[in-house]
């Protein structure tokens, strides 16, 4: 597992959620990504602030929102 960042995109009752520069860990064989429960609660504080205001697509830095 390598230390990267990735992309999150999530689809919301209002629009669609693009949250870019996410820490993660990252499979070096596979790709595949996997976040610690602190970056997953982070967002979905996101998430949850952006379901209020949304209204087609909203793209969050990672490091300027957390």
């Amino acid at each position: 597992m390598l230390d990267a960042t990735t992309i999150y995109v999530e689809k919301l009752r209002n629009g669609i959620l693009i949250v870019k520069n996410v820490p993660c860990k990252k499979c070096s064989q596979c790709g595949e990504e996997f976040f610690s429960m602190t970056i997953m609660k982070e967002i979905e504080k996101l998430s949850k602030q952006a379901e209020k205001i949304i209204s087609e697509v909203m793209i969050i830095d990672y490091n300027n929102a957390a």
